[in-house]
């Protein structure tokens, strides 16, 4: 014992002297020595805390309160050390200092164990956080071991579970938000589903609700206690709502109302516990609900919008609950001042509701706004609506309802049954009257629901027969109203009802005594069936009217009559009335203007008397008022009885959309006239007139296609309607056609218009009509290259125009129809000799207005003299009278429609505008040598443009064609015109194209191809814009190859009467044909001749491109037609010469003549070549007075020299030949294929001199054109006939280097090859290896040409070889190559198949190779 006093002492003085480190030491040595030692834990665990060692410190102070528990000193220690970590120790704090208190409490401490708990409090408040905060609250709550000692110094209960209340309501909320935001970004996250995850999550570990309870349970505070009762009823609410179905549902939605219900006992003013317990209740009626709480829930709450809807629904006349008793009156005594008699007498809420009508509406309506999510307040209000007959309100209320009521369910787990089945049906029952029929079938299906629950629903039962009634299914309707009136047998409108479905089935005898046995029971003084009395009176009267349906019947005043004036007597806005008795004033008395009355006053009041809207716009239309037959038709479309609905039997009401579509036509509003159309012919699709105005509609918007299909269905009921009245159906005939004509189909059109002429010969519009499609037709026919069509369709709308003039002799359309026709034939002038004179004269002779003609005829100078002369003409001036005669009738035919249109200023203006074009018609067809700058035609037509832009200066068209008229003239017009044009439609491609040609002309290429550029983006397809950039391509950069690309694109987007495309196209081809290297295949050459055909036919004196398509039919060997169209020029020219001497006419007569003797060459007429080509000679020389340019001098001369030469070697005059051989070469500067040809004629001459000459000029030419493959062959095949080994060599090398990398075509390698192989064949050696090792080379360096294949199949009999040449040969036909015919057939034949054999011959029946190779394949076969 001495050592443990020794060394606590010692261990005291260690921590005296702050030596802690020995002092541990100490202790742990006296520890070890005395494990029981309590002074040594303490000092240990004190040293140990000093050092910061808390967990060393922590051990030894438990192990000294294991050893004393009753002892303070150790817990004070543990308690120093925890307060020493801050709030990580809070909990064994708690602890450490709820056991000191107990010491303190066992030694009877009150005040060191207060001090301990208010220490640990505060530490835990200030260094805690708030839920260590509020779990430290425990140590003084009543369960805790030290309230009963402390109770009185510690807070009350009360007060401490409000401050844990306080930190769990702060807490939880804090933890709701967190949550939602984080998983609100998750995805596919929805914030409501979230939120009621998070809430569930967190409300399930919640203790609030305890906590209010305990607040409630423990305070004695009233105000507190109920502040608290609100917020446990608020706390369940809102867990019941987050809360899955089950138990644990049902059992919180119970005590929820418990609660609420125990708030409304002791009458509690918390709303929502009033809510609740009303709105729960669920009552299958309502006059189930306590009218006491309900009068209550008004004094208590009543400015709340539930609060007034009950009030204003308590006070109407519907209420089933009795009105309050009045208060008893209070005697006041005398000296009582006013404000006590105020406050008594009327202060307050009165409970009664207001009085009047309109302001119980405006309350309860107000009231509405503000209860949107109460059940209730949507069933009175339902109710109410009904009783007022606001069925629309009722619809829009209800539907609120049945989702309020689908929501509420859901979020509080009871299903109000009984809300839910009242809500559907008020929705149902108001949906049967409202929009009637169109809500039907959504009503049927509401009822059928309820049904189905309940099948003895009354109001279901009644819905449903009314349904029937209107759908006019009578049987179904007698049953279900039946079993109504037995379930309420004592409502007499089930029984009028009831009464007058039998009526409706035909029964009008048992219909009419019920109906008056109903009568006898309804009062008529009772305010309320007042319009119930008049209906039975109106529906009596029905069926009387329908009983006895004779005349004399029906006009006797004491019959039906009677009863519809009663029915009005008794209400005077009861509608179906006054449309019976507009029927009988209009049928039977023939007073139309009261029948009229009555229609309008029935439509008045009710939109849904289809009778009487019917016969009102019959009305209106008879008197042209469209407009208000646009009002009835739209009124009775928006009452929604014409649409029956789905699965009816009742017929729909068309009448009123096509009423509609019809009064739309006249507004020029198709769009909608479709849409009415439609809506008509789904109502009634045998319907002939709708069908008729859905096609008119169609045409007039554009849409054609659809139109001609709505014709034709038309079509398809024109007998119903003949049967009823003939003569009907033309105008749909007539609307074809002009769909038809729209579309393009110009021949069924003009068919089309002449069916109804043959039946109604008068109709002017129609032949009008037959003008414009024919005259269209022309027009189309030219564009699409149809000539002799175009001038057949001129020739008969001249003709039609005869047959229409003497009845439309002022007819602006007619005259301009015989403008463009007579223009047509200025279009076609190959078919200038059918022009129709005479008919022409006599429609210019109809009428006396010789004045018409007079218009502008100061200017032009044209009259009526040469049109109408007549007379013999030699036949060469019979085209060029009748090209006269056609230009001035156009001229005259648009002056004599300027007269016809005087009165229509838009229409004069048009007149204006095509007599303008018609005078640069004329011009344009002035000949060249009598055009100058300025005709007296361009003059006129620039005044008539300007006439048409002081009438219409709004037209861009008009000044577009002012700028094109102007552009000789004076470009700065021009200029302002186009650009006026432009800023009127800055779409136009024809005026941005138009401006781009004046910028050219004006020599401005930059302005010129931004103008072209502008017109391409506006319309692609607009050719001319094409042709300017393909002239600028050749005037700026002279890129030919450019130029002809476009002026390629733009002849296949254009038309076939575009003069100027189809000129530069065939110029462009033929100039990019000359500069190639390589033969031009059949193909490029078969659209510049059908061009420059097409051009003939429209321009035949077009000299220059007639000699143009020579060369092009020269070229695909026509030469026969190349020879006779050479000779016709060649006459027409010298003709020509002879009277001008010009010598631009000398140079094309000797160019015709040089080619025309070299087509005869080729045909073999060598005499003729010889005088034709010697002529040319002639004609070409320098000091012949022609205007030839050098380089044309010098091809004209060499062709002139080589014809002649070789026709007179083909005629057995070889050295006269040669005579014109030699200066071929001369004036060719040595042509190296007229030094083939010369070659050739020397070598046939067959002398040595000859042949020696032939020699050297060949070696010049190869010399100075080494690449010319002809001449290196006839090298070649010298030395093989003179077996000259030298020459052999190097004409070999040549063409073996000609072969490897030469510029040749494919036909000059197939020679190449040949020449080659039959150079080693005479080579010394074995001559086959060496011919087959230059087929190999050739098939080497050539696999995709046939010839070497061709050869290799022929020497060796390889099939490959032979099918390789087959596809080879294939792919190197035209377009894609250059292979003839002859080399196809070959390749064919060398197959060997019987097949391929018949191919040869197909290919070239001519040659002997196909016809061979068949023999040969069924040779062998057999």
């Amino acid at each position: 014992m001495s050592g443990a006093k020794a060394a606590l002492k010692a261990i005291a003085a260690a921590i005296k002297a702050q030596k802690y480190d020995d002092a541990i030491q100490e202790a742990q040595k006296l520890l070890l020595t005395d494990p029981k030692s309590y002074q040594a834990s303490l000092f240990l665990g004190f040293a140990s805390s000093k050092q910061k060692k808390n967990a060393e410190a922590e051990k030894a102070y438990e192990s000294a309160t294991r050893l004393k528990p009753s002892d303070p000193q150790a817990w004070q220690g543990l308690i120093q050390l925890y307060e020493q970590q801050g709030s990580g120790k809070l909990d064994l704090y708690q602890n450490a200092a709820l056991k000191l208190a107990e010491i303190y409490q066992t030694a009877d401490d009150k005040y060191k164990c207060q001090v301990v708990v208010d220490t640990f409090i505060g530490f835990a408040k200030n260094q805690g956080t708030r839920l260590q905060y509020k779990k430290a609250q425990e140590i003084v709550l009543p369960d805790s071991p030290i309230y009963d000692y402390l109770e009185g110094r510690i807070p009350h209960p009360s007060q401490t579970y409000q401050i844990m209340a306080q930190i769990t309501e702060f807490e939880e909320k804090e933890r709701i938000n967190k949550n939602i935001g984080e998983r609100r970004t998750r995805l596919g996250a929805k914030i409501g589903q979230v939120t009621v995850e998070v809430k569930r999550e967190v409300l399930r570990d919640s203790d609030l609700e305890d906590l209010y309870e305990k607040i409630i349970d423990w305070s004695n505070d009233d105000e507190i206690r109920r502040q608290y009762e609100e917020k446990l009823l608020q706390r369940c609410l809102e867990a019941l709502t987050v809360l899955p179905p089950g138990d644990q549902k049902i059992e919180k939605r119970n005590k929820v109302l418990k609660l609420a219900n125990d708030m409304v006992i002791i009458k509690h003013p918390f709303k929502l516990a009033w809510d609740i317990a009303i709105e729960w209740t669920d009552p299958e009626n309502i006059q189930e609900l306590d009218v006491n709480i309900l009068r209550q829930y008004c004094s208590e709450f009543p400015t709340s919008g539930l609060a007034q809807v009950i009030r204003g629904f308590l006070s109407s006349e519907i209420s089933p609950f009795p009105k309050p008793l009045p208060p008893a009156p209070v005697q006041s005594e005398a000296t009582s001042d006013e404000s006590e008699d105020d406050e008594d007498d009327g202060g307050g809420v009165s409970l009664d509701g207001p009085a009047l009508l309109e302001d119980r509406l405006l309350i309860m309506t107000e009231g509405m706004a503000d209860a949107g999510k109460s059940i209730l307040a949507h069933r009175l209000m339902g109710e109410y609506y009904q009783f007022l007959e606001e069925y629309e309100s009722v619809v829009e209320l209800m539907r609120n309802g049945r989702r309020l009521v689908t929501e509420e369910a859901n979020k509080i787990g009871l299903k109000f049954t009984n809300s839910a089945e009242s809500v559907t049906a008020l929705l149902a029952t108001a949906l049967v009257f409202y929009q009637s029929p169109k809500n039907h079938p959504e009503a049927k299906t509401l009822f059928d629901g309820l049904l189905v629950r309940n099948p003895t629903s009354t109001p279901a039962l009644i819905g449903i027969g009314l349904i029937y009634e209107e759908e006019e299914d009578y049987p179904a309707a007698i049953d279900f109203l039946g079993r109504a009136l037995e379930r309420d047998s004592s409502n007499i409108r089930i029984r009028t009802e009831a009464a007058w479905v039998k009526a409706l089935n035909g029964d009008y005898v048992q219909g009419k005594e019920e109906l008056e046995q109903s009568i006898s029971k309804i009062d008529a003084k009772d305010q309320k069936m007042r319009e119930l009395f008049a209906q039975t009176q109106y529906r009596v009267g029905v069926c009387m009217w329908n009983i006895d349906t004779s005349k004399t019947a029906r006009k006797d005043r004491s019959g039906a009559y009677s009863y519809f004036l009663a029915a009005l007597k008794s209400n005077l806005n009861f509608a179906p009335a006054y449309t019976s008795l507009g029927i009988y004033y209009a049928d039977y008395s023939k007073d139309k203007k009261r029948s009229r009355k009555c229609f309008q006053k029935a439509f008045e009041l009710s939109s849904s008397e289809v009778e009487a809207a019917e016969r009102l716009a019959r009305i209106f239309a008879e008197q042209g008022e469209w407009e208000l037959v646009e009002v009835v038709a739209q009124r009775v479309v928006d009452s929604g009885k014409v649409r029956p609905s789905p699965g009816s039997k009742k017929k729909g009401v068309s009448w009123p959309f096509a009423a509609l579509g019809v009064a739309e036509l006249n507004k020029l509003e198709y769009a909608k006239s479709i849409v009415s159309f439609q809506s008509a012919l789904r109502i009634t699709p045998s319907d002939y007139h709708c069908w008729v105005g859905l096609g008119e509609s169609y045409h007039n918007s554009g849409r054609y296609i659809a139109a001609t299909k709505a014709f034709q269905h038309a079509e398809k009921f024109e007998r119903e309607v003949e049967q009823q009245k003939s003569g009907e159906t033309w105008f749909a005939k007539h609307m074809l056609a002009n769909v038809k004509r729209e579309l393009g189909d110009y021949d069924e059109a003009i068919e089309g218009y002449k069916r109804v002429l043959e039946g109604r010969p008068t109709e002017s519009g129609v032949a009008i009509a037959l003008l414009q499609a024919l005259l269209e037709s022309a027009w189309n026919s030219v564009e699409k290259g149809l000539f002799g069509h175009a001038v057949r369709r001129a020739t008969e709308t001249i003709d039609a125009a005869l047959d229409l003039v003497e009845s439309r002799a002022d007819a602006f359309n007619l005259w301009r129809a015989v403008g463009d026709a007579c223009s047509i034939f200025t279009w076609v002038q190959s078919h200038i000799s059918d022009y129709p004179h005479a008919e022409v004269k006599q429609l210019l002779q109809t009428g006396n207005t010789p004045s018409a003609y007079n218009i502008f005829d100061e200017v032009d100078s044209v009259g009526v003299d040469i049109v109408f002369a007549n007379g013999l003409y030699p036949a060469n001036e019979e085209d060029g009278l009748n090209l006269t005669r056609s230009l001035h009738a156009a001229i005259l035919a648009h002056k004599r429609a300027i007269h016809a249109s005087a009165h229509d200023m838009h229409a004069q203006a048009v007149a204006y505008y095509n007599l303008g074009w018609a005078e640069h018609r004329a011009h344009v067809c002035v000949g060249p040598e009598l055009k100058k700058k300025s005709t007296r035609y361009l003059k006129a037509a620039v005044r008539c443009f300007k006439r048409a832009i002081e009438l219409e200066a709004g037209n861009s068209e008009f000044w577009n064609a002012l700028g094109v008229v102007t552009s000789d003239l004076n470009p700065k017009v021009a200029q302002h015109s186009f650009v006026r044009s432009l800023f009127l439609n800055e779409r136009s491609a024809q005026a941005w194209t138009n401006l781009g040609t004046l910028y050219l002309l004006q020599n401005d290429f930059g302005l010129a191809n931004d103008a072209f550029t502008r017109a391409q983006s506006s319309d692609p397809d607009f050719a001319h814009a094409w042709v300017g950039q393909g002239l600028l391509a050749l005037l700026m950069t002279g890129d030919t190859k450019e130029a002809n690309l476009l002026f390629t694109h733009a002849i296949e987007i254009s038309e076939s009467s575009s003069l100027i495309t189809q000129r530069q196209y065939a110029q462009s081809t033929f100039d990019q044909i000359l500069a190639s290297k390589t033969p031009s295949s059949i193909t490029e050459l078969v659209q510049p001749l059908f061009a420059l055909n097409q051009l003939q036919s429209m321009a035949p004196t077009d000299l220059m491109y007639q000699h143009l398509s020579t060369l092009f039919l020269e070229r695909i060997n026509d030469v026969p037609s190349a020879s006779a169209a050479l000779s016709k020029i060649c006459v027409t020219v010298e003709a020509d010469y002879e009277v001008t001497e010009s010598p631009s006419s000398l140079s094309r007569f000797a160019l015709a003549k040089a080619d025309l003797a070299r087509s005869q060459l080729s045909a073999g007429s060598y005499s003729d070549a010889i005088d034709n080509g010697e002529t040319a000679l002639q004609l070409s020389a320098e000091d012949a007075g022609n205007e030839l340019s050098a380089e044309a001098r010098q091809k004209c001369r060499l062709s002139a020299h080589l014809t002649v030469g070789l026709a007179y070697y083909f005629s057995g005059k070889p050295d006269t030949a040669l005579q014109y051989f030699l200066p071929a070469l001369e004036e060719s500067n040595g042509n190296p294929d007229a030094v083939c040809l010369l070659a050739q004629i020397l070598w046939a001459k067959g002398d040595e001199e000859s042949r020696n000459k032939a020699r050297e000029h060949l070696f010049d030419c190869v010399e100075n054109y080494p690449e010319h493959v002809q001449s290196v062959l006839l090298l070649g095949i010298i030395a093989i006939l003179e077996q000259d080994s030298e020459s052999l060599e190097a004409v070999s090398a040549s063409l073996q280097d000609l072969r490897a990398a030469g510029p040749i075509s494919d036909r000059e390698q197939g020679q190449v090859g040949e020449v080659l192989r039959a150079i080693a064949a005479l080579s010394g050696g074995n001559g086959e290896k060496e011919v087959l090792t230059e087929i190999q080379t050739d098939v080497f360096l050539h696999p995709n040409l046939p010839h070497g294949w061709g050869r290799l199949a022929e020497i060796e009999g390889d099939d490959h070889a032979a099918e390789m040449a087959l596809k080879t040969a294939l792919k190197a036909v035209p377009p894609q190559g250059e292979l003839e015919a002859v080399d196809l057939s070959g390749a064919f034949g060398g197959t060997g198949k019987v097949g391929d054999a018949q191919k040869a011959i197909m290919f070239a029946p001519w040659t002997n190779d196909g016809w061979a190779s068949l023999s040969d394949a069924l040779t062998g076969r057999a």
